[in-house]
């Protein structure tokens, strides 16, 4: 049998840690976890891209000290819900997903979550898919269970509301995914749902179907969010996530692009270190006379060592000083072969991949985003003369790749 942690410190640091706000309140939920019960909760992750991202890290972070204490914890794969789009802070309806789709997506979710969970030993995270009862609902149960609902309810979302005043669609399934999401908790029956602050609405509409078809109370505890200055949150939707399946060079040269006002929150939300050491890394951050950039390289060693592993952080932390502070090109590159000896730099760039376009290479270029041989180029007409010694043509500060005539 589970032994449930009930020791008060260690309690009052999963309800506070990275924590917005707990519904319907801090106090009762602290006093069933001192209890000693074994509470249920769970997190769901729509699997509406190929990877996680360092904004789900920080709901799987939270399941983790809760797994810690002993309480059963579900990691929801939301391959129904997936489908439909999850509506919130969209200002435009989301493209659907098919079947086959979010099954492709989550296909290594458990994988990558691997890092802050544990799926085996004692207390196994349990892995479902919402699929598994949303399929069997008949039209009869869905009238049912939207008749706790009204649709004054749903038109108070934000979001809505803006689409409301830009005169654009709301459509009808956007109005669903709050009740798919609700009944969710319903179908498992848990204690407890944790998410970002941003998924609030959502989990209220769990909390009041738990009400009504359980008599049931269900807490919510929702989580700050990852936000750069501007207020725009780290994640897919804003094309600035750092995907859980980076290369771990990749991942540790993102984190290092963080802006510095990032690094105090993140390692409250994504990294394991103890809280202690987070008051103190919130300090130093005060202080002048620490370099904010030494805490971001720890940062970043700490994401990728919870990822892929201390030999892993420590490599890419290597290979980050050696590319980028000391700019010295890798000990390993990628040669490629060109039977030609004498290419333009567009095409050139575009040829090996290193832009995407020739119009992506005329802007990098344009940019000062592109050395050869370790010197910027700045002309976009110029010629590139290829010898059988190779010419190391290098993206930014990580991309490298040495051009060799065959």
């Amino acid at each position: 049998m589970t032994k449930i942690i009930t020791d008060k410190k260690q309690v009052e640091e999963v309800l506070n840690r990275g924590v917005e706000i707990i519904y319907p309140n801090k106090e009762s939920l602290e006093k069933l976890l001192m209890s000693g019960k074994r509470i249920k909760l769970y997190c769901g992750f729509d699997p509406s891209a190929k990877s996680l991202h360092i904004g789900n890290a920080i709901g799987l972070n939270k399941l983790a000290q809760f797994q810690e204490l002993g309480h059963e914890v579900v990691f929801l794969i939301g391959d129904f819900t997936g489908m439909i789009g999850d509506p919130t802070d969209k200002a435009a309806t989301r493209k659907k997903l098919t079947r086959k789709e979010v099954l492709k997506n989550a296909k290594s979710y458990k994988d990558q979550a691997s890092g802050y969970l544990k799926f085996d030993g004692d207390n196994p995270v349990k892995v479902m898919h919402n699929s598994e009862w949303h399929d069997k609902l008949t039209f009869k149960d869905l009238i049912e269970v939207s008749s706790n609902f009204t649709v004054q309810q749903m038109l108070q979302r934000d979001m809505f509301q803006k689409r409301i005043k830009d005169a654009k669609p709301i459509h009808l399934h956007e109005f669903l995914y709050p009740l798919a999401q609700g009944y969710d908790s319903v179908v498992m029956d848990v204690d407890l749902e944790v998410g970002g602050n941003d998924q609030m609405f959502n989990m209220m509409a769990g909390r009041d179907l738990m009400k009504a078809i359980k008599k049931k109370e269900k807490f919510v505890l929702t989580l700050k969010l990852l936000a750069d200055d501007a207020g725009k949150k780290m994640g897919k939707s804003e094309g600035n996530a750092v995907f859980l399946d980076h290369v771990p060079e990749n991942m540790y040269g993102a984190v290092m692009s963080w802006a510095d006002s990032l690094i105090g929150v993140a390692f409250e939300l994504c990294t394991k270190v103890p809280m202690s050491k987070v008051k103190e890394i919130y300090q130093q951050l005060k202080d002048e006379k620490v370099n904010p950039r030494d805490l971001k390289m720890k940062l970043a060693f700490e994401i990728v060592k919870i990822n892929s592993g201390e030999k892993a952080a420590q490599k890419a932390q290597d290979y980050f000083v050696k590319t980028v502070q000391k700019k010295e090109a890798p000990d390993t590159i990628t040669n490629y072969q060109l039977s030609i000896t004498n290419i333009k730099l567009i095409e050139l760039l575009a040829e090996t991949g290193l832009a995407k376009s020739k119009g992506e290479a005329r802007r990098l270029i344009k940019q000062n985003g592109i050395k050869i041989d370790g010197k910027v180029v700045g002309d976009v007409d110029m010629d590139v003369e290829i010898n059988k010694k190779g010419v190391l043509l290098q993206r930014g500060k990580r991309k490298f790749l040495r051009i060799i005539n065959s």
